[in-house]
């Protein structure tokens, strides 16, 4: 299937969204060659997926989702959710991933109007939502790519617009009914590349990232870096690596065959002990008995 590809670039793009300011990072496309592994978002984030071809499975929560063409879903913030692409038909996916950066009360906007507020508020109490999509995004995602190629006058104001129309429209199709516990979310707000370095860096290098090596990256001190990782996700540096390295260690325990030891290595504990001690204490179970759990569940 030839899909047009999509990439926003540098270009800085803010969606109004009822009383909402929504900060776009960026717009991406791609064909799942592997597995995406087990993340979540800091407060305010979210990332809207549309499947336009392929199967896989998504893994949020704990629980199961077949992935199939047509599938949408948004993942919000400390929603933990992994992909896992069928290898003999690799899943496509465009990805919107943006962030609150400020509200107003409803009462000081005039023009913003109920059904508006609905929009905004249903986005912010939903933390996680899956469907099928029927809206028809998949054109919307073509002339998205269209303008992105043409670089025509009006570019910027014509990708906004689109953008919102991809996300109002996503946000039409949540069911009335919530599939999963609300949860109040506190709204903050981070600098763009500043937020998607310490999102990769907790998903692709959690066994080697230092505080110091962070810091360094966002051009900030070890002080405001900890500040800054508590503030988005309520944990500290440590606890964000522990938990990011711990979560990987579980997928390896699960669909792999390595021996404990060399799971330990591979996530970056200096030993098999402290790996053991910490892998219990956060799952409150032993490695070994978490694979055998995994094993016995399995269909």
């Amino acid at each position: 299937m030839n899909l047009p590809p999509i990439d926003i670039g540098n270009m800085d793009i803010k969606l109004r969204l009822g009383h909402l300011v929504l900060n776009v990072l960026y717009v991406r496309f791609g064909y799942f060659y592997h597995s995406m592994p087990e993340h979540s978002h800091s407060f305010g984030s979210y990332e809207l997926h549309y499947i336009p071809c392929g199967q896989g499975e998504l893994i949020a929560q704990g629980n199961h989702y077949p992935i199939q063409p047509g599938t949408l879903f948004m993942t919000g913030p400390n929603v933990a959710h992994e992909q896992i692409t069928n290898m003999d038909d690799p899943m496509a996916e465009y990805c919107i991933f943006f962030e609150i950066i400020s509200q107003d009360s409803a009462s000081s906007s005039k023009q913003t109007t109920v059904k508006e507020l609905e929009l905004s508020e249903l986005l912010m109490s939903t933390p996680f939502w899956i469907g099928t999509d029927r809206s028809g995004l998949m054109g919307l995602f073509e002339m998205l790519a269209d303008e992105l190629s043409r670089h025509r006058l009006g570019l910027h104001h014509m990708t906004t617009n689109i953008l919102e129309m991809i996300l109002i429209n996503t946000i039409r199709q949540y069911s009335s009914s919530k599939q999963h516990e609300v949860t109040d979310i506190p709204i903050k707000s981070l600098d763009d590349q500043r937020m998607i370095i310490i999102e990769n860096s907790f998903l692709y290098h959690y066994s080697t990232i230092t505080l110091t090596h962070l810091a360094d990256m966002l051009g900030l001190s070890t002080r405001q870096t900890e500040r800054t990782i508590y503030k988005q996700y309520g944990l500290s540096f440590m606890e964000k690596k522990t938990a990011a390295r711990i979560n990987a260690a579980a997928r390896l325990l699960e669909k792999s065959d390595m021996t404990v030891t060399a799971v330990a290595n591979q996530v970056g504990f200096l030993t098999v002990e402290q790996f053991c001690n910490t892998f219990k204490r956060v799952c409150g179970m032993t490695a070994t008995q978490y694979r055998a759990n995994k094993k016995m569940r399995k269909p």
